[in-house]
């Protein structure tokens, strides 16, 4: 049994998992992350829109079934939940409250999300990934977003804990491709009922749009460009 990459990390979580239910599939064995030296952040010059985007428009920009490819599906949006989840041994983490934990911890009210299953591989594995864009003030999303990377990646191991359900988290901070002016990437490992996966979550700051890319990690890498020179049109 595992969670599907989509429940255990959207953007609006990156400090937790959404512990509803759970999907048939393969996992992704791995070893518990270790520390890393960090990745630069780069500030570049590249600029996406002059004042923030509505939610009507970023949704406009999103990446869909035809940009992705053939095997592709896009997935129903799960409604939001607010679980009583507990962070243990990561008092960085802990420290942003419940509203982290739940999936509510990044405020900002302009956003659009997509996710998407992938059934085009050589076998049977059925990977996942998800795409969320939101827009502000250039600052505030460099702030929002990077305050949560720096305390998931301060951590390299600690648990997510919600009623019974233990799960073993480890980070592990990754350089992050070229593209717009900040960028954000990391690997997660998590661990519950005997089985471990890895998920790649990629966030690239462009102007006022924030692209974030969680799932698979051969998925993050295979479209975050297209996502990034989606998110920039105008």
């Amino acid at each position: 049994m595992r969670l599907p990459i989509t429940t255990v990390l959207s953007l609006s979580a990156l400090a937790a998992l959404v512990l509803t239910g759970c999907s048939t599939g393969s996992t992704t064995s791995a070893e518990p992350a270790s520390p890393t030296t960090a990745a630069p952040r780069k500030v570049g010059s590249n600029t996406a829109a002059s004042a923030p985007l509505s939610s009507a428009a970023l949704s406009k920009r999103l990446l869909d079934e035809s940009d992705l490819g053939e095997g592709y599906s896009r997935k129903p949006q799960r409604p939001a939940t607010h679980d009583d989840v507990t962070v243990i041994g990561c008092p960085a983490l802990a420290k942003l409250g419940s509203s982290a934990a739940t999936g509510t911890g990044l405020s900002f009210p302009r956003q659009a999300k997509a996710s998407f299953t992938y059934a085009g591989g050589s076998d049977s594995e059925v990977s996942e990934v998800s795409e969320e864009l939101y827009s502000d003030t250039a600052t505030k999303l460099s702030q929002g977003i990077g305050e949560i990377f720096d305390a998931m990646t301060a951590c390299p191991t600690y648990q997510l804990v919600s009623g019974t359900i233990v799960i073993d988290m480890g980070t592990k901070q990754t350089a992050a491709p070229d593209l717009g002016d900040e960028q954000w990437s990391q690997l997660l490992t998590y661990a519950v009922g005997g089985q471990r996966s890895v998920v790649k979550q990629t966030a690239i700051r462009t102007g006022t749009i924030l692209v974030v890319l969680s799932g698979a990690p051969a998925l993050v890498d295979a479209h975050l460009a297209d996502a990034v020179q989606a998110a920039q049109a105008r």
